[in-house]
């Protein structure tokens, strides 16, 4: 039917593996990312899947809106004009369009995410 078009089960989702795919520039370290793609919509807005990175650190710059589940690691994001907030497994945050400053990753990062 039309409405089991409008479901999408990623049970048993083969990702696309993506390799160091960041666009982000590094500041400090050497991190790496792998990115593990489950879905991304017809239009390519939306995405979502899987995103590991090694320490170091980033400037970022978000154009879009990201849901983030940290299930390892630890990291700081630090605004362009404010204090540092700390990140670690178990925790579950947003990001909104326009948030500048930086992203380190102190202990390897492991993280469910959906950009929007």
């Amino acid at each position: 039917s039309m409405m089991t078009d409008k479901i999408k089960l990623l049970r048993n989702a083969q990702p696309e593996v993506l390799l160091d795919a960041s666009s982000w520039e590094k500041i400090s370290g050497d991190p790496h990312t792998v990115n593990l793609n489950a879905y991304a919509s017809a239009d390519g807005t939306k995405t979502m899947g899987t995103w590991i990175c090694t320490p170091g650190k980033w400037a970022v710059d978000y154009q879009k809106w990201e849901y983030c589940d940290f299930r390892e690691g630890y990291c700081i994001l630090t605004p362009e004009d404010g204090e540092p907030i700390h990140l670690k497994a178990g925790d579950i945050f947003i990001v909104e369009p326009g948030f500048r400053g930086t992203w380190e990753v102190v202990e390897t990062v492991r993280k469910y995410f959906v950009f929007a």
